[in-house]
């Protein structure tokens, strides 16, 4: 099996304090101090003379404060501008929809000179439909930083190479990015009604069903829905069961596809039995931006809530709403599979790709630009302004003010696309500020990161090939996949779990699955050398 090291962001001054995405970084620490500040005019990556201008993806994920401006222009955009090698043009497109987004300005012909995105399948395909183009002569060209750093850090090449060529740049994950899904508990409802953490499946359910029995908020009324989540949730309960739906596994001496598997089955028939057994939000899957399921755990009508390993803003709500509650890490629980580590990232952070489009002017400007931000450029961004934003306590960047963070810098780390962080759970303390709150924050994350990364997530190769047959069938299947599982959950007697995935196998088949499992098989034994 693979080892996954994979996320979204490390070592900031604040990781404490904000989102996944605000980290802070560890062995790049003695440089932190240095950084400048937003109002800065120099830097020494700003390049003499007139600046070209590059246009760069950004998700918009609803982040940036009316005050600070939008995605467009804010603070942070006017300080990459004034110390960057570039002058740079962010193009929103909405994380929920940004394959959709990004696919329509490349067929407008309006799509940014750079383009990025975590997910390894989707560069593969623009490269194999010539959206992209390789980079490999232009890093050797222009780089310097880069073309050093990945010499440092090899196992990053599969990552973005394509077709035998080097299609995009990226950086690698701290483990709080590697990290990504976790589960959470009422430690308070656990002790109210004398209940042991769960371990296993079985007794998850039966903490539930007493969640949901026993009126542990007092309030005297049956409306306790004891498991809430986000959009994690479902593969969350995938992972419990060792399979994922986007996942190849190796049965044998081949690979299988994860949705088709006899685990993914099982995984069917444990969310079925939350939701008939009122376990689970009846609502669930209308839910679609899990507002409501959000608002069960933090107004104290849920006990379970699978998520993210990094949950602050659930918690301080849960907290405004519920003072006396207390949040803990919940380890995933053993099925008669045994026990897998919730959802990992692999090691390869944001891919950044090169519009097809683009001439050598502006492809030496955009990897200078990308060497300035690896080597200094993503300090500030993470950290903010020190003396503002974060003071040092050794070498570990401490938030001043944490509602100052939140407003200012917090939503800045994205514009980092490639950045050298990572940070160890044990800072976390150090970094965030002072309040009682946030320090009572800060012993539950690192706690949660170390429970996130207790057990091996089950990844038994790096990254799926880049198959346009593949590609294409999941295109297709996925919304079949979908309502067919919908029905096995909410249909009752309509459709047990074992007949939705005998649909799932038919549907697989109809639509050229044997075929593509030829040739993934084909390409593993082609390549298996370079996926241990």
């Amino acid at each position: 099996m693979v080892k996954s090291v994979q996320a979204t962001a490390a070592l900031m001054a604040i990781c404490m304090t904000m989102t996944a995405l605000a980290a802070c970084g560890n062995e790049e620490q003695d440089g932190a101090s240095a950084t400048a500040s937003p109002g800065a005019s120099a830097a020494s990556g700003a390049a003499a003379g007139p600046k070209r201008e590059i246009s760069i993806s950004i998700f918009d994920r609803g982040q940036v404060p009316t005050e600070e401006g939008s995605y467009e222009s804010n603070r942070w955009t006017k300080w990459i501008d004034a110390n960057s090698p570039a002058i740079v043009k962010w193009v929103p497109v909405a994380r929920n929809e940004a394959q959709v987004k990004l696919n329509t300005l490349i067929a407008s012909g309006s799509a940014p000179d750079l383009i990025w995105e975590y997910d390894r399948n989707y560069i593969a395909q623009l490269a194999n439909q010539g959206a992209i183009q390789p980079i490999g002569e232009y890093v050797e060209k222009y780089s310097t930083t880069y073309k050093n750093y990945l010499k440092e850090h090899p196992e990053l090449k599969p990552f973005i190479t394509i077709n035998d060529k080097l299609y995009a740049i990226t950086s690698l994950r701290g483990e709080e990015a590697i990290a990504n899904h976790g589960m959470w508990i009422r430690q308070d409802w656990l002790d109210k009604l004398g209940l042991k953490t769960p371990a296993t499946v079985e007794e998850l359910v039966d903490v539930a069903r007493k969640f949901r029995d026993n009126d542990p908020d007092g309030n005297g009324k049956a409306d306790t829905v004891p498991i809430t989540f986000n959009g994690n949730g479902n593969l969350i309960m995938r992972s419990l069961f060792l399979t994922h739906e986007t996942q190849w596994y190796l049965e044998g001496d081949r690979l299988q596809f994860g949705r088709i598997n006899d685990r993914f089955a099982d995984s069917l028939a444990f969310q079925k039995q939350l939701y008939e057994e009122g376990l689970i939000d009846k609502e669930f899957i209308t839910d679609k931006n899990f507002q409501r399921s959000s608002q069960f755990f933090t107004t104290g009508k849920s006990g379970i809530f699978m998520g993210s390993w990094n949950m602050e803003n659930m918690f301080m709500d849960l907290k405004k709403n519920v003072p006396d509650a207390r949040m803990k890490a919940l380890e995933p629980v053993a099925s008669k599979y045994g026990k897998n580590g919730l959802y990992q990232e692999t090691p390869a952070n944001i891919l950044v790709a090169f519009n097809a489009s683009m001439k050598e002017d502006k492809m030496e400007t955009a990897i200078k630009f990308l060497d300035w931000m690896l080597e200094t450029g993503w300090r500030p961004l993470k950290y903010g302004e020190e003396n503002v934003h974060y003071k040092m306590e050794g070498d570990i960047p401490k938030t001043i003010d944490a509602a100052v963070f939140r407003k200012e810098v917090s939503y800045a780390g994205e514009y980092a696309v490639v950045n050298k962080h990572g940070l160890k759970a044990e800072w976390f303390p150090v970094m965030a500020a002072t309040d009682a709150l946030s320090q009572e924050y800060a012993k539950e994350k690192a706690e949660s990161l170390k429970v996130a990364m207790k057990n091996e997530f089950r990844r038994d190769i790096p990254f799926s090939p880049s198959l346009p047959e593949l590609t294409q069938l999941l295109a297709t299947l996925t919304p079949i996949a979908q309502q067919i599982e919908a029905k096995v959950i909410t249909g009752g007697s309509a459709m047990s779990a074992q007949a939705g995935i005998e649909e799932l196998r038919r549907e697989w088949k109809r639509l050229g699955g044997e075929n593509v499992e030829r040739l993934v098989n084909d390409w593993y034994k082609e390549n298996k050398e370079q996926l241990q």
